[in-house]
């Protein structure tokens, strides 16, 4: 292993107050344990690593603060133990202990949303109070046949806990998923909903009621963004004087950088909003982005239904379909409307999208001046 190595009785004050090495990266061992320590990188990165055998393999554990000291220590051990053995069993985890640990690692490599999406999957549906081993595929498909009625949530549900499953067998947790060889519940169908000039209305309208979310979906309308980059958005990603955002690579679905205008009524609405802390929309402890979709989403749709109704059943997604159909209606061009979603694959692709570097900024914007004029048509009190 590259970098300095250390020896040290490693405890929780001790590897929360380790500095990084002014290059390079230097290992710390721990005492307790044969060849267990935390290596710290000169960025400052910490992560548990065990060393074994007359080969010197190194195995990674998991980053600190993601995994804790005593976590780590454990899994060590465990891994020790198999050595030892001379085999690599499965560990004794329970599904509870591995669900933690997998959503606790997956916000290093997953995207917030995605991470918080999982969590309320694999929380909300799959409740096995036993180990991941002890698990029988005929218990997760009483679950997932239990949510037929909303097919949709099923193969969310489905895939969520499928790909746990599948981090456990490299964990070496399980020797093989109890999933194999089980099918999407449901028939995936490209939705093509997109919402009349009258239910638009009807839902723009409904949104005085709701405060912070009736603002948020508002900003999807005005945007054509995708529900969650509105929810993520912060408010250093705001250029107020030229009316930009530019959202981060490591928010947007396609990992590009993304740079889009405002409309006046977009910048109106985002002048009324508090500004408590990083995000335009915060979660309850306002250190998060909005997570409380489902629940909006179901209170909207009542004041709808009690506003007069007449809106089919539709999801917040069907917001950015409208936005980019109502676009084309205008007679935007096809690789402009392609440009304000931050579509990965366009018109303009392959050697053209390498050379061509012109932003289209004014015509972004025109294109949002007159969505915002044909929206005081569909909505004449806004």
């Amino acid at each position: 292993m590259n970098g300095a190595m250390h020896g040290s009785a490693l405890t929780d004050v001790v590897v929360r107050n380790l500095k990084p090495p002014e290059s390079g990266q230097v290992m710390h061992w721990d005492a307790a344990i044969p060849g267990f320590g935390v290596r710290i990188s000169q960025g400052g990165t910490k992560t548990f690593y065990l060393i074994h055998g007359r080969e010197r393999r190194r195995v990674s554990i998991g980053r600190y603060p993601a995994i804790s000291l005593s976590d780590a220590r454990a899994e060590a051990k465990r891994l020790l133990a198999e050595f030892t053995l001379g085999k690599r069993q499965a560990p004794s985890i329970s599904f509870n202990e591995a669900v933690e640990l997998y959503l606790s690692l997956s916000e290093h490599t997953a995207k917030p949303r995605t991470v918080s999406e999982n969590k309320r999957l694999l929380k909300r549906h799959f409740k096995f109070h036993k180990k991941v081993a002890d698990i029988a595929p005929q218990e997760i498909s009483r679950v997932i046949d239990r949510l037929h009625k909303t097919p949709t949530e099923a193969n969310h549900a489905f895939t969520a806990v499928r790909t746990f499953f599948n981090w456990c067998v490299r964990r070496h947790y399980l020797t093989h998923s109890p999933m194999q060889g089980m099918r999407l519940p449901a028939k995936t169908v490209s939705r093509r909903r997109v919402l009349s000039p009258a239910e638009l209305s009807a839902v723009y309208r409904a949104c005085d009621a709701l405060g912070a979310f009736g603002s948020l979906v508002r900003l999807c309308i005005l945007t054509g963004q995708r529900r969650g980059e509105i929810g993520a958005l912060k408010w250093d990603y705001i250029d107020r004087r030229n009316k930009l955002v530019t959202l981060p690579s490591s928010l947007t679905k396609n990992n590009r950088e993304h740079t889009f205008p405002l409309g006046n009524k977009a910048v109106a609405i985002i002048d009324t909003l508090p500004q408590r802390g990083d995000y335009l929309f915060p979660g309850r402890n306002h250190e998060q982005a909005f997570q409380g979709w489902a629940r909006s989403k179901a209170r909207l749709d009542q004041i709808v239904e009690a506003e007069g109704g007449g809106v089919s059943p539709w999801t917040l997604h069907d917001l950015r379909r409208t936005f980019a159909t109502n676009l084309a209606a205008l007679n935007t061009p096809p690789h402009i409307v392609e440009r304000i979603l931050n579509h990965a694959s366009g018109t303009i692709s392959g050697v053209a999208a390498i050379y061509n570097r012109h932003a289209y900024m004014d015509e972004m914007r025109a294109a949002i001046d007159l969505w915002e004029i044909r929206l005081d048509q569909i909505i004449p009190q806004t």
